[in-house]
């Protein structure tokens, strides 16, 4: 398992790019704010929290959540630009978890860098954090490497078919596309999904 922690000290965060995500900011251009829902919105794996301080400048309560306690630390130093907080919890975990509720959930860092085995209950958190009618929304790793490398990751790669798979029982997908902006080196790799939480009759149908 991954020392967050250490990574942070030891300044080994190739995934710290110092400003939002650019598919983010695309995003925000593409739909409308109330999309989101009347918040807070759920950042989980926010690192120093660069993209939960876009949606408090775009008007939108959010809140990060990161394992690195120094990670929320450094996240916490940057001036408050709105309604944001910062947490340290596991995403994945019920004790963390249990009781609150988001209008909608940011997906940047965390999906890609959780063992592969743990996608199932990272679905079933989400499913169980948003309101029905809640908006998950994510860039996701489609090709992390270059062809030929064969590193262990994270990050670890997914594809559309696995990411459709995997939210289908609570969620229907609204939209999904290649984004036009990136981080240098990130063209053409990552997807942009939107997924919409099913109300509880419409699960209960489907399964």
């Amino acid at each position: 398992m991954t020392d967050w922690d250490e990574r942070y000290r030891a300044g080994d965060t190739p995934w710290e790019k110092g400003q939002a995500a650019p598919p983010l900011l695309e995003l925000f251009d593409r739909i409308d704010l109330e999309t989101w829902g009347g918040g807070p919105v759920l950042v989980p794996g926010c690192g120093l929290g660069h993209d939960v301080r876009a949606f408090a400048e775009a008007g939108l309560a959010a809140v990060g959540l990161d394992l690195s306690e120094i990670a929320i630390e450094r996240a916490r130093a940057f001036p408050v630009v709105g309604d944001e907080s910062f947490e340290t919890g596991n995403f994945l975990s019920s004790e963390w978890s249990v009781g609150r509720r988001f209008s909608a959930i940011w997906e940047h860092t965390c999906f890609c860098a959780i063992d592969p085995l743990d996608r199932k209950a990272y679905a079933e958190s989400v499913a169980s954090l948003l309101d029905e009618g809640g908006l998950l929304a994510g860039i996701f790793f489609l090709t992390p490497f270059d062809p030929g490398e064969k590193l262990p990751g994270p990050p670890f790669a997914t594809s559309i078919e696995e990411l459709g798979n995997l939210f289908s029982p609570w969620f229907e997908r609204i939209d999904g596309w290649v984004p036009q902006r990136a981080y240098p080196g990130r063209e053409g790799r990552e997807w942009i999904g939107l997924f919409r939480k099913l109300s509880s009759g419409s699960v209960a149908e489907e399964t």
